[in-house]
């Protein structure tokens, strides 16, 4: 749900690097397709690819998969995430992965630490089952075939081999019944340019760099904007043994607890991970306005015990007890209706295509978008519009999932944040 990280054993990878199903012929008129980023959106959308035959290339600028941390626990859902993964055929992997007895949720006061909700689904049930990042990564690669990601290539620049006229924003889209001249858009290639020196064109890049794409630069000049919230990363190690207090407090699953602005938010990761967020609302510059050096893992802890002086402290264990890894996250959004000019040969996936806050939707909208833009793209006719009509769906669903998204982050960091969140909760 929130922005975290974890560390874990990888996945069964007895059957890496093999497709699962018997891949169909790509047409002579596939387009060379490129995809810049390799996160679940571009992953997804790779695998997609690869089943029906197409050869996509999958730029990521990270040096390995083990670069660095990848993220931590998300809730797949059925809709999206999910059935992302079933049209990869991966639903099986997947499922032997996710973790379903940490679905639970529940909402502290934030004086006494004592339960304000609990709503944890019986063993094995849910619909919503958590996985790793770092997993759910692991188990793509795996499905793809051997040197489709192309690491340490860090995009610099994007440049069209030719002029290719932007037309008007991604609605309305042509459909088939339109003219002939009217639906066909040029076809115009792109050469990517890399930090090492290299260069590759192709006929279609898609943008699965996240919230600071520098292909959705090409496309629009809008860029994400702070939403007045900072979540600072904490992590704790080895929950259950070392820190059982904690982890009765956390649960099996997500822990809340807010009040007037600001917020401890714990998850649990998998083998015994648990990260936790120390979140308010303060301008972006509040460390070097208070002189806290963030590389400092105790002024860290001081700065935030501080902040949230008067909170149970139980809650502030979370703080005190956790690991030198503290990792300051201003949160950045982009408007809820944010559209982008439809220009050939580019598109976009994910956090490049619609940032929202951090409340559940990102890596299921990313995964839905990748999933049917690659499916789209196999389908018999003509490329362009499909790519066309793609964009214009997943800028429908992001419109329509946006106002709750938004919504709800306001909810949780408002002066009532308490109060808000828990009609939230309590309502669904």
């Amino acid at each position: 749900m929130f922005p975290t990280s974890s560390r874990q054993n990888s996945p069964d990878t007895s059957t890496s690097h093999s497709l699962r199903h018997s891949p169909r012929s790509a047409p002579q008129s596939a387009p060379r397709i490129a995809i810049v980023g390799a996160g679940p959106a571009g992953l997804v959308a790779a695998r997609i690819l690869q089943l029906r035959g197409f050869h996509p290339v999958v730029f990521e600028a990270e040096a390995s998969t083990s670069a660095r941390d990848q993220g931590g626990t998300l809730d797949l859902h059925v809709d999206t995430g999910q059935k992302a993964l079933e049209l990869a055929g991966l639903h099986d992997t997947f499922v032997s992965h996710a973790r379903y007895d940490d679905q639970g949720t529940r909402m502290l006061d934030y004086a006494s630490a004592q339960p304000l909700f609990e709503d944890s689904p019986p063993s094995g049930t849910g619909d919503r089952p958590e996985i790793d990042r770092r997993t759910l990564r692991d188990l793509l690669l795996a499905s793809l075939l051997p040197d489709t990601v192309r690491w340490g290539h860090k995009l610099v620049a994007v440049e069209a081999v030719e002029a290719v006229e932007a037309v008007e924003a991604v609605e309305p889209v042509a459909t088939a019944g339109a003219a002939e001249g009217e639906r066909n858009a040029p076809i115009g290639q792109h050469v990517l340019r890399f930090a090492n020196g290299k260069e590759e064109t192709f006929d279609l890049v898609i943008g699965a760099d996240g919230a600071w794409s520098k292909i959705r630069a090409k496309l629009s000049d809008v860029v994400p904007v702070y939403t007045g919230v900072t979540f600072v990363e904490c992590w704790l190690d080895e929950v259950d043994t070392r820190h059982p207090e904690i982890a009765a407090l956390v649960g099996r699953g997500t822990m809340f607890s807010l009040h007037d602005n600001m917020g401890l938010i714990a998850q649990r990761n998998g083998g015994g991970h648990v990260r936790v967020y120390a979140a308010f609302r303060r301008p972006e510059n509040w460390a070097d306005a208070l002189g806290v050096n963030t590389q400092d893992p105790a002024q860290m802890r001081a700065a935030l015990l501080q902040g949230f002086a008067g909170w149970s402290p139980q809650l502030l264990a979370l703080i005190s007890s956790c690991l030198d890894v503290i990792v300051t996250r201003p949160i950045y959004t982009l408007p809820g209706d944010f559209g982008w000019r439809q220009v050939a040969g580019l598109t976009l996936l994910g956090d490049a295509a619609h940032l929202l806050p951090p409340v559940g939707f990102g890596v299921n909208l990313a995964m839905l978008d990748a999933a049917e833009l690659a499916t789209a793209l196999t389908l018999d006719g003509d490329w362009t519009v499909q790519v066309a009509q793609a964009a214009a769906a997943m800028k429908h669903r992001a419109n329509e999932a946006a106002p709750e998204g938004f919504a709800t982050f306001e909810a949780m960091f408002s002066k009532d944040s308490a109060e808000a969140f828990l009609q939230i909760m309590q309502s669904h």
